[in-house]
């Protein structure tokens, strides 16, 4: 049996001495364990005899090494904040375009422009004396101003025979003719800016002036007698007051409109002072304020602008007109819509193109009946008609079968409806009101196109629709289209509601392109991160500059001019509102970029982080030592 003993094994220094101290106990090989059952047995030495040696330490570092760790994590630093943090910053930064937010702000709130409308008025007399015309128009233009409780919107009356017009300003009661003709601008010229052409025709067979409205033209003709001529010395005379009051008349729906249109936008007090209030007994005495008063408007002519309002259509450069001939059966197989078209249709377009462009298409559909979920008409043996109720008239287009195109193009779509009913129900119209034709606000119309009264019951219809058998629902039609272009109910003449409409879109443009200037401004102020690219400055630019150009025009009365620039302004604004880049970052959460950028910078920082502070934690420990 072998016996394991310890012999020291001796660490050789440097000059081969050998140090106690260092002295390692092994087994030796020289004597072998005893090996019993599988097991080993270790002989008890004595305690003196073992001898410990301490934890090995590494050789200690050379300041050589040392400077080269310590640049090597000084270059990743240097890496990392002089190349790749503006590489990133560069990389995710936001452009945010210079606006001009206060100048956008003082649009939106009405600081920038006061609108006005000055309306030249031209007064004529063929056969009268000029000095005799310039009597009644000084006469009527104090009357005018005496009447007028809306200053933003007046009436200024000049000589037919190209002298300068008045001086409305009450203040001045000798009312001396002064510079203040409108200028020619950009080929637009005194007739075309003229609002109103009053002729004076003096008849001595009557015992009182009348007036008569052209329909078909801006003119208003006014007849009196021979003892109404004024004095020479007279500055007030009944004559001049009845031409006021005929005037107030005309154009009081438009001054509803306008100032309407104001009260709905945040208007400043300087505007706000004049807007529509109710009227009471204490700003209707006060004669004194009526100029800084607000006009009212009575509970009949708010309710037809409000009316108005539901059934006209948004303001757009282009409207596409769709006009449908529908059958139930296999005739009318043709019409004459071409040459009815040209007629009856074109001519009111045409004039209303100074407001908006229109397209024209039509299209032919047989076999085509009404909606099923409408109730059979009902024959009414008084009359001898067949009759659909009123409230079957909302479900009367048939959407599954007619060929109705929602829109075409950029523009909105009107849809015009003939429809020929069949003999057996023939003549057909509306049970309650005993009309034949009907609108749906912001869509179109539908005219039920009957036979003529003297035609024979139940028979055959012609197989083609001449252009005379057209001309009811297009008669129609072009009543509907101004009321869907906004156009107000009076005055009955067409040129004059045409005029009225050019102011009142052009005042619309122009509010609702301050108004978008606003609300990108704010969105600027309030969303900080979204980006702002240049189109968005180019388009704040144009608009702004427009905006100015149209505020200018309405002041001179160029109300042509001013509705091109508001309309370039409201595209601008919209452009700019709506671009494509800005409104991609509206909402952008700080939450989704933490999700994106710490699975990246991490596994990166970490070991960046912990090298920095391991050898700043060994730098301050060395600098305490050598203390």
């Amino acid at each position: 049996m072998g016996i394991w003993s310890y012999v020291p094994l001796a660490r050789r220094s440097t000059k081969n001495a050998v140090n106690p101290s260092d002295q390692m106990n092994v087994f030796s090989p020289a004597v072998k364990p005893e090996l019993s059952g599988g097991t080993t047995k270790v002989p008890s030495m004595p305690a003196e005899e073992i001898i410990s040696t301490p934890k090995k330490q590494p050789p200690p570092e050379s300041k050589e090494g040392t400077r080269v760790r310590q640049l090597v994590i000084l270059s990743f630093w240097a890496i990392v904040i002089f190349l790749g943090v503006p590489i990133w910053l560069w990389t995710t930064s936001i452009h945010r375009a210079r606006l001009p937010l206060q100048e956008m702000m003082d649009w939106a709130d009405a600081k920038a422009c006061k609108p006005i409308f000055p309306l030249q008025i031209v007064v004529e007399g063929p056969l009268l004396q000029q000095s005799e015309v310039l009597r009644i128009v000084r006469a009527t233009q104090h009357a005018i101003d005496d009447q007028n409780d809306f200053s933003l919107h007046h009436l200024r009356l000049r000589m037919g025979d190209g002298l300068a017009p008045l001086n409305s300003s009450r203040q001045h009661r000798d009312i001396k003719q002064t510079d203040c003709t409108v200028t020619n601008m950009e080929g637009v010229n005194l007739t075309e800016e003229k609002a109103l052409k009053i002729l004076l025709v003096q008849n001595g067979e009557l015992k009182a002036a009348r007036a008569t409205l052209q329909t078909q033209s801006a003119s208003l003709h006014i007849e009196y007698p021979s003892s109404s001529v004024p004095s020479a010395s007279s500055t007030s005379f009944p004559l001049a007051t009845f031409i006021a009051a005929q005037l107030q008349d005309l154009f009081a729906e438009e001054q509803a409109l306008i100032a309407l249109a104001l009260s709905t936008t945040s208007a400043s007090p300087a505007i706000a002072g004049q807007l529509p209030l109710p009227s009471t007994p204490q700003t209707a005495g006060n004669k004194e304020n009526r100029h800084v008063q607000a006009k009212s408007i009575s509970p009949e002519l708010a309710a037809r602008l409000a009316n108005r309002t539901i059934r006209a259509l948004k303001y757009a450069p282009t409207y596409h007109i769709t006009i449908s001939l529908f059958s139930p059966n296999a005739w009318p197989s043709s019409w004459d819509i071409e040459s009815a078209v040209d007629e009856y249709l074109i001519p009111l377009l045409s004039s209303a193109s100074v407001v908006s462009n229109f397209t024209v298409d039509t299209q032919t559909q047989l076999y085509a009946s009404f909606s099923p979920s409408v109730q059979e008409p009902q024959f009414d043996a008084q009359n001898g008609v067949w009759t659909l109720r009123e409230k079957d008239l909302g479900g009367f287009i048939n959407a599954a079968e007619w060929p109705l195109n929602p829109s075409i193009g950029d523009g909105p779509t009107l849809n015009f409806i003939i429809y020929v009913p069949d003999p057996s129900f023939s003549p057909l119209i509306i049970k309650e009101s005993h009309a034949s034709s009907w609108l749906i606000p912001q869509w179109g119309g539908i005219m039920i196109l009957n036979p003529p009264a003297s035609a024979p019951r139940n028979e055959t219809p012609a197989q083609s629709l001449s252009k005379e058998d057209i001309q009811p629902a297009l008669l129609v039609f072009s009543h509907q289209i101004m009321s869907f272009l906004g156009a107000p109910d009076s005055p009955p003449s067409i040129p004059l509601k045409l005029q009225t409409l050019t102011r009142v879109r052009a005042l619309s443009l122009l509010l609702s392109a301050s108004s978008t200037m606003g609300s990108l401004a704010r969105l600027t102020v309030a969303l900080p991160s979204i980006a702002i690219p240049e189109t968005v400055s180019t388009a704040v630019e144009v608009t702004m500059e427009h905006l100015m150009d149209s505020c200018e025009a309405l002041k001179q009365g160029k109300f042509t001019i001013a509705l091109n620039h508001a309309r370039i302004a409201e595209m601008a604004a919209e452009r700019g509102f709506f671009e494509k880049s800005m409104v991609g970052q509206l909402y952008f959460p700080d939450e989704h970029k933490v999700a994106v950028y710490l699975p990246l910078l991490g596994p990166v920082g970490v070991p960046l982080i912990m090298s920095a502070l391991k050898e700043l934690k060994r730098m301050w420990s060395t600098h305490r030592s050598q203390r």
